[in-house]
């Protein structure tokens, strides 16, 4: 399946791209940080177990076990605080 990934803030800035189109073959939100983890360098520093990153699928933020759907639309940021 294609999805669509995008990239906020430090993330953005790291992986020096805001957004991109992959070819996915897992089915959650796990397997899609393990497949870009599996890049190296940045991406595997960037989204490894304790960095603090949250995920969004089709604008709703879920946890790594959710299901991916097919041509979903993928966030990944930092978390975000207000005031």
């Amino acid at each position: 399946m294609t999805l669509r990934v995008l990239y906020f803030a430090r993330l953005r800035e790291c992986f020096g791209m805001a957004e991109e189109s992959i070819e996915f073959a897992g089915v959650s939100v796990a397997d899609l940080i393990a497949t870009l983890q599996a890049r190296g360098g940045v991406w595997a520093e960037e989204l490894a177990a304790g960095r603090a990153f949250r995920v969004a699928v089709n604008q709703d933020v879920v946890a790594l076990d959710a299901a991916i759907p097919n041509a979903a639309e993928v966030a990944i940021f930092p978390p975000v605080t207000g005031g």
